[in-house]
């Protein structure tokens, strides 16, 4: 066996086999470029939006036709402040710009208001005419209400309004609600009634304080002098009132004894006295 510890021959050390990479320095440069771009566009985009919009700012400023004249036509309920108030004009807008299916629309939520009609005249000019609904009577359904000629309840009386009408009884909200169709009908009655009474001569509308109406009889008149009360029923209302007048300033000396009249019948009148 060989003796290596005697033998000449020496070991070397062999260094380990390491591979040393460089690693190169990052280039943000290269990732910020884009992000530079894009800032640069918008920074463009921004400013130019700006200026477009100072620009519009600017010419919409511009008032080519302002507005000089408002023509309001008289009304008896509304003032002419209370009417452009509703309609929300006043010189100086440009009568270009003002809405005016919108203005009347809100002139339209007054109650009193029964049509309007607005007109632009160029170059500054604007009118504004309206028709108002006229009371002929007043319904008394817990509230109370004026009664126009077109069967229309239209408005709840408040402090100020005029009293001097016949009262209307017999009507209600509940009603009004379920059954709008039959609740209109008998108001377009009630309307033609009124209509008979103010245009006839001997007995006249002034001579009725209350008018009733019962769904299921029609109506009943009571006399403003002693609250008689006068059936009428329904239909016919012009030959039963007028059968009547005949008879009216006779029937008045009468008053204290009798207890109503009946007027229903196609040719009598029926007195119930006492």
């Amino acid at each position: 066996m060989k003796d290596f510890a005697n033998s000449s021959y020496q070991r070397r050390k062999v260094a380990p086999n390491k591979i040393k990479i460089k690693r190169k320095p990052l280039d943000l440069g290269k990732y910020l470029r884009p992000l530079k771009t894009i800032a640069v566009v918008l920074a463009v985009v921004v400013l130019a939006s700006g200026t477009l919009y100072g620009g519009y700012r600017a010419v919409s400023a511009i008032t080519l036709f302002s507005l000089k004249t408002i023509e309001v036509s008289s009304a008896k309920h509304l003032t002419r402040e209370e009417i452009l108030g509703l309609a929300g004009v006043e010189p100086g807008k440009d009568l270009l710009r003002v809405n005016l299916k919108r203005m009347g629309e809100h002139i339209l939520e007054n109650p009193w208001v029964e049509t309007v009609q607005i007109n632009r005249y160029f170059p500054d000019g604007l009118s504004i005419v309206i028709t108002e609904r006229e009371p002929v009577a007043i319904v008394n359904m817990g509230f109370i209400y004026y009664l126009d000629g077109k069967a229309n309840v239209f408005k709840v009386l408040n402090q100020g309004d005029r009293l001097d009408f016949p009262v209307v009884t017999g009507f209600s909200e509940e009603e009004l609600g379920s059954d709008p169709k039959g609740t209109r009908e008998a108001l377009q009655e009630t309307c033609g009634l009124l209509k008979i009474l103010r245009e006839n001569g001997a007995f006249i509308l002034a001579d009725v304080s209350e008018i009733h109406y019962d769904k299921g009889y029609g109506f009943t008149l009571f006399t403003s002098s002693g609250a008689l009360p006068v059936k009428v029923g329904s239909g016919d209302f012009s030959a039963k009132v007028e059968r009547f007048a005949r008879i009216y300033q006779d029937l008045m000396v009468q008053l204290p004894s009798i207890r109503y009249i009946d007027l229903d019948y196609s040719d009598k009148i029926i007195i119930k006295k006492s």
